[in-house]
């Protein structure tokens, strides 16, 4: 496989914990209620202390903002809300200068359709970009070319009355599909990851990788039997011809020798396939994928020790030889884990994130326990929200600000945050947190120290992986270094046998050690780590 061999094996990814910053809510520079570039920067110091080593940013090229960056105006430059390139530049080397590396987000898929590239291609039939888009003509008796579903609800094409013809989207209207059957788009398209790759960045975020490509002729997709009303209209249908084409794997290939042409760089595709389907764009040892298709299972995954336990072992089992793996609690579009696990379990969610064999990706605000946010009607922001009211997709709640300490907003900015604060800022921030030796940022910093500090963690095999009624343990072992993790799926205390000699190294919660007889009796919700002898 790709990633096998001393060299690969020595890539700084593989120990790395990544960090995801949402820029419009991490911190705001100049009160105008989104974050921006030199707000980040003047994080960096708290992003270092952390023990976290690279930082993803979500899209900050300019925008319209239909969908808040993932709809593309200018794949090579930034929106003026989050700053300039010089802000960019002092980004970059401000994280270098700390050891930090920086992940872009890069959305292959579709343009805004304000971008240059479709104000061209919509133009005209003969227009030289028109095959840079995915157009069509009408079905044989009116309507769309066929019965594709947006991912966001509604027909995945919509009409253009100048040259009367239909054009595709997965998602916005305003986000048409990039055709990368074209040679030229293609091209295009891996000069801005080279451009990038130029201006110092550490690698890319993929946006939707697994749509990049649709199947030629543009046939139906099967209807799904299961979908019933309540569901996203999205699942009305199998997306078997507009997502996951063999092509893809090629985009990936390409994709990746830019990044192998600029050094130890980085490719994370958003991927949401089944395991069968996700190893594949790893790619091979002939022609490599992307580095980490990300693993995003435990976001569907009940906190259930014998679910998370098959899971894991169903999940180390399909990766191929050499292939690493990587793990995911939340992100900018799902519920976060203190909301979907509940916040009396976030302690012992973080510390099975940074204790499971693979490269972490950690979302801002997790550290410090943040839930979601119910927003006022009047506030909601999410296109997706706006589009699908009634079926509690929206992901607004989980994009809110950061809170930084106890003044005015969190800290977060001297004007009115773009969206509102979750109501226990005045206590769930860094400043106070920080402060208290009992805190859930407390206890993440001691997880991430210990995981910087332990090779058996940080790049170690995983073994012995088991539920024993409700407790999950494994171990992780590399040279003679050999630790066990026990983490308590149940809301009340359990006994669980320590397999020989052990040292508590770290606990969820307070501290405490083995008792005379080789067993720890774990608190609710409680996780531990204990070096074996």
């Amino acid at each position: 496989m790709p990633e096998s061999g001393t060299q690969e094996t020595a890539r700084w990814w593989r120990s790395a914990v990544i960090y995801q910053v949402y820029p419009r809510s991490f911190q705001d520079s100049n009160g105008d209620g989104v974050g921006d570039l030199p707000g980040i920067t003047a994080q960096l110091d708290y992003l270092a202390d952390l023990r976290i080593d690279a930082i993803w940013l979500s899209p900050i090229y300019p925008s319209p903002m239909a969908d808040f960056g993932y709809d593309v105006a200018d794949y090579l430059a930034i929106d003026p809300v989050f700053g300039t390139l010089d802000d960019f530049a002092a980004l970059i080397e401000g994280a270098h200068a700390r050891g930090l590396r920086v992940l872009m987000d890069f959305v292959p898929n579709h343009s805004s359709d304000k971008h240059p590239w479709f104000v061209e291609s919509r133009s005209s039939r003969d227009s030289p970009k028109r095959d840079w888009y995915l157009w069509a003509d009408p079905a044989g008796g009116g309507g769309p070319p066929n019965n594709w579903i947006s991912d966001f609800g509604g027909p995945a094409w919509t009409f253009d009355i100048l040259t009367g013809q239909y054009y595709a989207h997965a998602f916005l209207p305003e986000q048409p599909d990039l055709n990368w059957r074209n040679p030229d788009v293609r091209a295009a398209m891996l000069g801005v990851m080279d451009a990038w790759f130029a201006r110092g960045v550490d690698g890319f975020r993929i946006d939707v990788l697994w749509h990049v490509v649709k199947a030629a002729g543009f046939p139906d997709n099967p209807p799904n039997p299961d979908w019933q009303p309540g569901m996203a209209e999205m699942f009305r249908v199998h997306q078997t011809h507009s997502t996951d084409q063999p092509e893809a794997l090629g985009v990936a290939a390409d994709m990746r020798r830019v990044a192998d042409a600029h050094g130890d760089r980085l490719l994370v595709g958003e991927i949401y396939l089944p395991f069968d389907r996700l190893m594949a764009y790893h790619g091979t040892a002939d022609v490599p994928g992307v580095h980490l298709p990300f693993n995003f299972a435990l976001l569907d995954t009940p906190w259930d020790a014998g679910a998370v336990a098959a899971l894991i072992r169903q999940y180390e089992a399909a990766l191929p030889p050499g292939a690493w793996p990587n793990w995911v609690l939340g992100n900018h579009d799902r519920p976060r884990v203190a909301s979907r696990w509940g916040p009396e379990r976030a302690r012992a969610a973080m510390l099975l994130l940074l204790t499971l064999r693979g490269t972490p990706t950690l979302y801002y605000g997790d550290e410090l326990g943040m839930a979601d946010v119910p927003i006022p009607p009047d506030r909601v922001r999410d296109p997706r929200e706006l589009r699908e009211p009634d079926l509690g997709l929206g992901r607004d709640p989980v994009r809110t600000p950061m809170a930084w300490g106890p003044g005015p907003n969190a800290e977060f900015t001297g004007g009115e945050p773009w969206l509102p604060l979750h109501t226990d800022w005045p206590t769930r921030n860094v400043a106070v947190q920080s402060a208290d030796a009992a805190s859930m940022l407390t206890f993440t910093r001691a997880a991430l120290a210990l995981r910087r500090a332990t090779p058996a963690l940080a790049l170690g095999e995983i073994a012995d992986v088991r539920a024993e009624g409700d407790v999950l343990t494994y171990t992780r072992a590399l040279g003679g270094e050999r630790l066990g993790v026990a983490i308590n799926f149940a809301d009340a205390e359990r006994r669980v046998a320590l397999p020989g000699p052990a040292t508590l190294l770290l606990s969820t919660h307070d501290a405490r050690g083995a008792d005379e007889s080789g067993a720890i009796l774990l608190r609710a919700a409680e996780g531990a780590v204990f070096a074996l002898a």
